[in-house]
């Protein structure tokens, strides 16, 4: 008999993918999670009923989070990943030989420990990088209470569902702007603005009122259905979003032009540039 698996995170609208085979289907400490096996997709971890990441095109996710802030930073040594248990995201910022550590805060050791069993090519070693850290942590509280200031910071969150809901606070930002050092990024999972345009519009909304620049970017991830993902940006130096092309082809080139699938320097410049629907919701 087939078994297929319904993404609910829509109200109105929900997506069904066939589990042509299920490796995991059961609770953590924290929420629901099932990994099954698609013909289309590869391998599939839910958390929720929402598709986190796919095997076939989870490098477009985490190569956008990672990259686009490290090099518009351009001198990051520090690095902390709020989430982002699957590694990935991780593994993306491990490729930057400037970052000397890389702070993953993940709620949940029970997403670390199945996605190092059935996505070990996600994260690629990264959990076992020397310049790694992995606190297993609420990632609100440990904003709220470190001493670290980081240069970036990247919210690898779930959507503001269930655990992942703090982290869409303005007392969260908050705290991140505090542990930021100057001048340092915040980049956020903001959700699909065509679909989730207020959950993308308040967060920037609070960036406005604790950062210099506030705005988003963007990338699309098939198994992200229903548009392109926005990703918050906050910082306090304006100039880091107007990079051209050429400075950050230089940057890749110097951080050895590592093997990309999606970012590269011209589409990190483009991402930027948004369609007025998206633009309306970061500018009003």
């Amino acid at each position: 008999m087939e078994r297929w698996v319904e993404e609910t995170l829509h109200g109105s609208h929900r997506v069904r993918l066939k589990a042509d085979r299920v490796l995991f289907d059961s609770e953590t400490e924290h929420q629901q999670l099932i990994i099954v096996e698609n013909g289309d997709y590869g391998r599939v971890m839910m958390l929720d009923g929402i598709v986190q990441l796919t095997t076939r095109d989870e490098f477009v996710y985490h190569e956008m989070m990672a990259h686009v802030p490290l090099f518009a930073h351009g001198k990051a040594r520090k690095a902390l990943v709020v989430g982002g248990g699957d590694g990935g995201v991780l593994r993306e910022v491990l490729k930057h030989p400037e970052v000397k550590t890389a702070t993953l805060c993940e709620i949940d050791r029970g997403v670390i420990d199945l996605c190092r069993q059935h996505f070990p090519d996600v994260s690629a070693g990264a959990y076992d990088d020397a310049r790694t850290r992995i606190v297993i942590a609420d990632g609100t509280k440990f904003v709220h209470e470190t001493d670290e200031r980081f240069d970036v910071i990247m919210v690898d969150s779930t959507d503001p569902v269930g655990p992942g809901a703090v982290l869409f606070t303005k007392e969260f930002y908050t705290d991140c702007q505090r542990a930021l050092s100057p001048g340092g990024i915040l980049v956020t999972q903001n959700g699909l603005p065509f679909l989730q345009a207020s959950e993308l519009k308040q967060s920037v909304s609070y960036f406005r009122d604790l950062f210099a620049d506030a705005f988003c970017y963007l990338a699309t991830t098939p198994s992200y259905f229903g548009g392109p993902m926005s990703y918050g940006w906050a910082t306090d130096n304006k100039d880091l979003r107007q990079h051209k092309v050429k400075k950050i082809a230089r940057r890749y080139a110097k951080a050895g032009a590592f093997p990309t699938r999606y970012w590269r320097p011209d589409v990190h410049v483009a991402a930027f540039a948004l369609p007025t629907y998206v633009r309306e919701l970061v500018e009003t």
